[in-house]
């Protein structure tokens, strides 16, 4: 049975659990060129994978999208879980947009290069309300 509370939640859920299982799976089936690039933005901001190879470093986030994205789409998950998923996994992103040069302007708005990666504001406040809905709610 789905409650008022399950149907006002699935539009975030859907469309962020969708992007994210779609961006895993790219990655998934990515060759190592790709696996590269991503190693080298991603090693740049967090160092302490610098000594992940490329391939494993790939594989693993994209087993990591694919799990949270299909989390999100599971209307078994509790709201709470899958908010505190989405929101932990865009903080991870929106600190590669902190971090990387170029990205932003002073005012941290995107510039043209960061505007792909400012859409992890909308991940991180879809899951935030996620969170906030389900504990404010009298049934999750």
């Amino acid at each position: 049975m789905f409650s008022p509370a399950n149907i006002r939640r699935a539009p975030g859920r859907v469309a962020a659990g969708t992007l994210i299982l779609h961006s895993g799976r790219v990655k998934f089936q990515a060759d190592a060129m790709f696996a590269q690039a991503i190693h080298g933005v991603f090693s740049a901001n967090y160092p302490a994978f610098k000594r992940v190879p490329p391939p494993v470093l790939l594989r693993t986030l994209a087993i990591l999208e694919i799990t949270v994205g299909s989390l999100l789409l599971l209307p078994l998950v509790g709201a709470r879980l899958a908010g505190m998923l989405l929101t932990g996994y865009s903080l991870t992103l929106l600190g590669m947009y902190l971090r990387t040069p170029g990205m932003h302007d002073k005012t941290l708005m995107p510039t043209l290069a960061g505007t792909a990666f400012a859409k992890d504001a909308w991940l991180t406040a879809i899951g935030s309300s996620l969170v906030l809905d389900s504990i404010t709610s009298k049934k999750d």
